[in-house]
């Protein structure tokens, strides 16, 4: 009778323990990966300095960013280190009181690995007319992207990815749209 106890409580437990693992494995981990060129640079301090503030538009079109990025959700934000990447997200960031990571855009494999590791549901990246497509492509595996000529600041990629447990991650959908 002891035995039979014992061995019934052993398989309650596994089961009980067992059922959620088996279930987790089937879950889908979705990644949302939002990316976007800074605003307008300043004409003036464009040819002045190679690290430029936004103009009035870039400036007006930042805090457009907030009501565009509040349907995403994002749980983190990285901008490069320049001061038009930073500008551009600044007021969306203080908005919901984030902190804005910084990264090397000349390492575009390295902001992929820290995008998609798992840390994150729904993310922003700031680049630039080159760095932003580039890691779009970088992120779907493929070359469909061309650099954005020097006048285009309206476009933003959405990349979304899901990874089944264990597996590795996989383009769901991606599109540039216009904001």
């Amino acid at each position: 009778m002891r035995s039979s106890t014992i061995f019934l409580t052993a398989a309650a437990a596994f089961i009980l323990f067992s059922v959620p693992a088996l279930a987790q494995q089937n879950t889908y981990n979705k990644l949302t990966i939002i990316l976007i060129r800074h605003g307008e640079k300043d004409p003036v301090e464009n040819e002045e300095t190679p690290d430029p503030r936004l103009s009035p538009e870039g400036e007006a079109r930042a805090q457009r960013l907030i009501d565009i990025l509040e349907k995403y959700k994002p749980d983190a934000v990285f901008s490069s280190q320049f001061k038009r990447t930073r500008a551009t997200v600044m007021p969306f960031a203080r908005s919901k009181n984030m902190m804005i990571q910084i990264y090397d855009h000349r390492n575009l494999n390295e902001i992929a690995e820290i995008a998609t590791r798992g840390n994150f549901k729904r993310i922003v990246i700031v680049g630039h007319n080159s760095t932003t497509p580039a890691l779009t492509n970088l992120l779907i595996g493929q070359e469909k992207y061309p650099k954005l000529d020097e006048s285009v600041y309206d476009k933003m990629f959405i990349v979304r990815l899901y990874r089944k447990s264990g597996k590795p991650l996989r383009v769901r959908d991606e599109k540039m749209i216009s904001y």
